[in-house]
C-alpha cells in the first residue's frame, strides 16, 4: 500500500524574499494569493501554514525589505561622521538602489501604499514612511550636538524636506526615471544643505 509522502520542504527565507519582490512590484492590494504562491513556489495551504495570512506575510516582507534594502541607509546615518555626509550618502545610495536592475524600481515602503480598504496595512506603511524622517531628524539633532550643524537649524523641517525628496525619487523611479536623473535630483537636494541649516 502506497503511503502519502511528506510535503516538500521550502526555504522560508527565499520564499519571503520572493514575496517581498511581488509586493514591491504590485503593492499590497493588487497582489493576489495566486501571485504569491506562484512566485514563492508553494501552494496556498503552505503559505497560510508558514505565514498565517496575506497581511502577516506582507508585514514580514516589509520588515525583510527594511532589514536588507534599507541596511545601507541605516549604516550611513549611524556611522558617517557628519549629518550632511550621512544624509547625502542616504540619497546617493537610494538613487542607485531605486534603479537596481533585476529589482522593482523605487522603494517598497513608499510604493506599496494602499487605500482605506486595507486601513491597518495603510497605517503600518504610513508609520514606516515617517521612520526615515525621524531618523534624519535624529541624525541632524546629533549633528547639532556634535557641532557640525548650526545650533539654530530646524531639524524637523530639514528632515521632512529630505524625506520628501526620497519619496519623490522613489516615485520618479517607478515612473521610469533612470539612475542619472535620480542622482541629479539627489545632488540638487544635497546642494541645498547649507541654505537649509542656516535658516
Amino acid at each position: 500500500m502506497a503511503t502519502r509522502g511528506r510535503p516538500r520542504a521550502f526555504d522560508r527565507a527565499e520564499a519571503l524574499r520572493r514575496a517581498m519582490e511581488v509586493f514591491w512590484e504590485h503593492g499590497y492590494e493588487a497582489t493576489s494569493i495566486s501571485h504569491l504562491t506562484a512566485a514563492m513556489g508553494i501552494n496556498s495551504p503552505s503559505l497560510y501554514g508558514a505565514f498565517g495570512s496575506k497581511e502577516t506575510l506582507f508585514r514580514e516582507a516589509v520588515a525583510h525589505y527594511d532589514a536588507t534594502e534599507g541596511a545601507a541607509v541605516a549604516a550611513a546615518l549611524r556611522d558617517l561622521p557628519t549629518a550632511r555626509e550621512a544624509i547625502a550618502e542616504s540619497l546617493r545610495h537610494n538613487a542607485i538602489a531605486f534603479t537596481e536592475p533585476g529589482l522593482p524600481p523605487g522603494c517598497m515602503i513608499v510604493l506599496s501604499a494602499c487605500t482605506d480598504r486595507s486601513q491597518t496595512v495603510h497605517n503600518h506603511l504610513s508609520g514606516l514612511r515617517l521612520e526615515l524622517e525621524k531618523d534624519f531628524a535624529e541624525r541632524i539633532e546629533r549633528g547639532i550636538a556634535d557641532g557640525d550643524v548650526p545650533a539654530g537649524a530646524d531639524a524637523a523641517t530639514i528632515a521632512a524636506f529630505y524625506n520628501t525628496v526620497n519619496h519623490g525619487m522613489a516615485i520618479q523611479a517607478r515612473d521610469g526615471a533612470d539612475r542619472a536623473k535620480l542622482s541629479a535630483i539627489a545632488e540638487s537636494a544635497i546642494a541645498a544643505w547649507d541654505a537649509l541649516v542656516s535658516t
